[in-house]
């Protein structure tokens, strides 16, 4: 206990009391898989952050950074949990140059308050990402889950969109790549290092990304089938043509029952496939029309537009969609499925195969332009006596993606199960390089140990 108690005596002196968190109750908010930190940090600057990490790197405390949250159910147990660094008071804009085309700000500023502030900028400019619980994930959080959604068909991922980063490595050091030149990198490119570590390599402080115009206008062009194979088909056959899409997205009928949006399938419709279009009005109308005859080909047994409100509704509560499940159901079990773009249709058909054999009722919503299936299961209170039955599905399910030349992530689920299985999926020929990365950046193993692929 002194020990502690001279570690938060510590860490006051370099951010202030009134931004230290040691009350018992209120650190069981910021627990990780049942793990209560011993205090919660919250630099204002990025030089405060290199304090607190230079500190807790010479006592060999470890650190857990941490924005808003909504990424903290992913990743493996923490292996120790000393540290929360919350980022929330690293929460400005430090440079937005719309004319051209690129934005530099915080990492604990939230996606959905840049996209606010660039929308009033001119004609209306956005940074298009758009991962799950945009309106709260922070950038730093976003970046450091590489998370996306629907719409990375069209503009890709943060890999793409990110030109530079400010980061906080685990000695203290503050190490800066990149910048506002859209291509101004030799040699190992250190900002795309940081994408997706889950802050295990550094701590990331401040970002640059490119921006873009906003579309003159939004659309959905949904379409309702009555069997896997016509849906497959017709998402096929737009992946093939000449159409620019932003995204194309196959629903199962238990996941258009479950989404927080009402939008209505015929009595015989099983799947529904969704696709999002921007552009100039003339272009949407055109795409929406060629598509309309695809679909009948296809035997489409009801086609729906959905423009302006009623379209931002809908990639909302797609884009969240889990929210709204875990609200009612505590227990779900969240995965993630990637594979060749070609058998997306064949994998969607083998999990609903696998997960009926189990007896599961089971949501699937398909980036068919992708090759990324998100699976979520609807375990019921009577988890305990079924925990066995739930390991042994995810391990089917990881086979198959692996089959199809992918691998399956295990985004959420309860503690119970997560001590069970890999969340990491079937281990990959490329962890040796991973462990040997972290062991030459974070000898001492002090940034979120454990949580990241092959147990780093």
């Amino acid at each position: 206990m002194p020990r502690t108690n001279k570690m938060v005596s510590s860490l006051k002196e370099i951010v202030g009391e009134s931004h230290i968190i040691q009350d018992p109750d209120k650190l069981k908010a910021y627990a990780i898989d049942g793990k209560k930190p011993k205090v919660v940090v919250t630099p204002g600057t990025i030089d405060e952050v290199s304090k607190v990490v230079a500190y807790a790197s010479q006592q060999h405390f470890s650190i857990v950074p941490r924005g808003n949250g909504t990424k903290m159910r992913m990743g493996g147990i923490p292996k120790k949990v000393d540290i929360v660094l919350s980022t929330g008071r690293l929460n400005r804009t430090t440079d937005r140059d719309c004319e051209n085309l690129t934005l530099s700000a915080e990492s604990g500023l939230t996606l959905g308050e840049v996209q606010q502030g660039l929308a009033k900028v001119g004609k209306g400019y956005f940074l298009p990402l758009d991962p799950p619980f945009t309106d709260k994930a922070t950038l730093g959080g976003i970046v450091a889950t590489n998370s996306s959604g629907p719409k990375r068909l069209l503009y890709g991922t943060a890999r793409d969109m990110m030109i530079g980063a400010k980061a906080v490595f685990p000695n203290g050091d503050i190490v800066v790549s990149g910048g506002k030149t859209v291509k101004n990198v030799s040699g190992y490119d250190m900002c795309k290092l940081l994408i997706g570590s889950y802050g295990t390599l550094g701590i990331l402080c401040e970002m640059t990304f490119k921006l873009l115009p906003l579309p003159e206008k939004e659309a959905t062009f949904s379409l309702s089938f009555a069997t896997l194979e016509e849906a497959d088909g017709f998402a096929r056959e737009v992946r093939g043509s000449q159409l620019i899409p932003s995204s194309i997205e196959i629903l199962n009928a238990m996941a258009v029952q479950k989404m927080k949006y009402s939008i209505s399938m015929p009595p015989n419709g099983k799947y529904l496939v969704a696709i999002g279009l921007e552009g100039v009005a003339e272009s949407i109308d055109r795409q929406i029309s060629e598509m309309s005859e695809m679909g009948k080909k296809q035997g489409t047994l009801e086609a729906v537009t959905l423009d302006e409100e009623r379209h931002q509704a809908f990639w909302v509560a797609l884009r969240d969609f889990s929210k709204g499940l875990t609200e009612k159901s505590p227990n779900l079990i969240s995965l993630k499925s990637n594979f060749l773009i070609s058998k997306s249709g064949e994998m969607l058909g083998s999990y609903e195969k696998i997960t009926n054999e189990f007896g599961m009722d089971c949501a699937f919503i398909c980036h068919s332009g992708n090759g990324i299936l998100y699976s979520y299961i609807l375990a019921e209170k009577n988890l305990r006596s079924k925990i066995e039955s739930f390991v042994e599905l995810i391990g089917k399910l990881t086979s198959e993606a692996v089959k199809n030349e992918g691998n399956l992530v295990m985004e959420s689920s309860p503690l119970l199960i997560k001590k069970k299985v890999d969340v990491w999926g079937q281990s990959r020929s490329d962890y040796p390089v991973v462990r040997r990365l972290k062991e030459q950046i974070d000898p001492a193993g002090i940034l979120n140990v454990g949580r990241f692929a092959g147990g780093i």
